[in-house]
């Protein structure tokens, strides 16, 4: 008899439909694709989001714990767990504290890497965002909204800022650095006409559609607008681009690797 294989896909969650199956579902489905031995489910970690989706569509989606306490009922004895978070910061923290007490209850239980963990990795990343960015003219910018964190993980938007030097690509955060203030010093300096504004996130979600591309006062494009700047948003979360995708498929295949040279 075969044993029960499942990849469990944890993201922090979105509550627009739209933007959720063209993200997190696209990456799972990619995934299901991919590994076909293996079950593939979904947790997300954000408890906001859960219980919004929970109260507004009748829509119930499990923690990570909940999902694996599911799993060991139903007779798993392997589970990857992979997570679409881009950093290591607080949620992805919060799926290695939730899985812990289930080290146990499985014959295998791997937690693979979320998208930024090696220095391959954010090399990978920049590709990617090439990939799905407008073509630049020679005044023109492409300006990325990362989340931002107070985790000491935050370290990750400043390093994809340090490697896109010389690139006509600048990245800042919502929450933390590099804040937007320093990339319009960055973008003025370099004479830039034009700029366009593109979410470093999953998904195309709150911060996307009102921070960034919104009419309101403060959002990015508004401010952009201000300091005298052309700007265009283009709201395409990370989880509808192939080679973001294929970043999460490494991953996963090198966690299933390295558990077969540890019980090899």
């Amino acid at each position: 008899m075969t044993q029960k294989q499942a990849i469990l896909v944890v993201s922090f969650g979105t509550s627009y439909p739209e933007t959720r199956a063209k993200t997190i579902e696209a990456c799972e489905n990619k995934i299901r694709d991919t590994f076909p031995d293996y079950d593939v489910f979904r947790a997300f970690t954000s408890n906001k989001i859960r219980k919004k989706l929970a109260v507004r569509d009748g829509l119930y989606i499990d923690t990570p714990a909940q999902a694996l306490e599911k799993l060991k009922a139903a007779g798993y004895a392997k589970v990857i767990i992979q997570s679409l978070h881009l950093i290591n910061g607080e949620e992805f923290e919060k799926i290695v504290s939730q899985a812990l007490p289930y080290r146990e209850q499985f014959e295998q239980l791997m937690i693979s890497k979320p998208l930024l963990d090696s220095y391959e990795d954010y090399g990978k990343a920049i590709q990617a965002v090439k990939a799905q960015a407008p073509r630049l003219g020679a005044d023109e910018a492409l300006v990325l909204m990362g989340h931002g964190s107070e985790h000491h993980a935050f370290s990750a938007y400043a390093c994809l800022d340090h490697m896109l030097a010389g690139e006509p690509i600048y990245l800042g955060t919502v929450e933390g650095y590099p804040p937007l203030e320093s990339v319009i010093g960055q973008l003025k300096a370099a004479k830039v006409r034009k700029v366009h504004l593109m979410p470093f996130m999953l998904v195309a979600g709150d911060h996307a559609i009102n921070d960034m591309a919104s009419d309101e006062e403060d959002s990015w494009k508004s401010q952009l607008t201000q300091q005298g700047f052309e700007a265009a948003a283009y709201l395409k979360g990370l989880g509808e681009n192939p080679l973001i995708q294929a970043q999460f498929i490494d991953h996963i295949r090198m966690a299933m690797e390295k558990e077969m040279v540890a019980h090899g």
